[in-house]
């Protein structure tokens, strides 16, 4: 009974002391599914922060689901970088400034990608010191190409990672 007793409050005291961001140096590795119009892909982020509510890292998504565009109207189906975009980000993480839970992290912040520059509105939620789940929505704001570099017949291909997505899975501090 004892030992059972001394199990229970260790992983109490694990769980309260799992914060959702703790400032400068902490890291985390996101992964999980991508969902957006025309395509689900893999989710991937990394972020190191660099003080109390600052943090950077990269994003990337790859679209493995990607509904198949009529070859009457394309010719073919969308190709690697059509699927892939590599994002440079920047996060405002407000878990100290809102004291909701220090369990919980919400974070806006920027994306400066491949394709587009956006923004994205996140939120984790840790379970434990080193796992938790979290949910991340993400918006362009301009996209570098116009309407003129593609053809009538290839812009639902430019569309793929240029669009409002929803990402949601695991988040682990590293």
């Amino acid at each position: 009974m004892k030992t059972l007793f001394t199990f229970i409050l260790a992983l109490a005291s694990t769980a309260i002391f799992a914060q959702a961001y703790t400032g400068k140096g902490d890291t985390k590795f996101q992964v999980g599914a991508n969902i957006q119009a025309e395509g689900q892909g893999i989710h991937a982020t990394y972020d190191v922060g660099l003080g109390e509510n600052i943090s950077v890292g990269l994003s990337s998504i790859y679209l493995l689901g990607v509904t198949d565009f009529k070859k009457e109207l394309l010719g073919e189906n969308a190709e690697f970088l059509d699927r892939f975009d590599l994002r440079a980000r920047f996060n405002a993480n407000l878990s100290n400034v809102l004291n909701i839970d220090e369990n919980f992290d919400l974070y806006p912040g920027l994306n400066l990608g491949l394709k587009n520059f956006g923004g994205h509105l996140g939120a984790r939620y840790f379970f434990t010191e080193g796992f938790g789940v979290y949910t991340e929505l993400q918006i362009p704001f301009a996209s570098y190409k116009n309407s003129d570099d593609y053809s009538d017949f290839e812009a639902p291909r430019k569309e793929l990672n240029n669009q409002f997505n929803v990402s949601l899975g695991a988040v682990f501090n590293l």
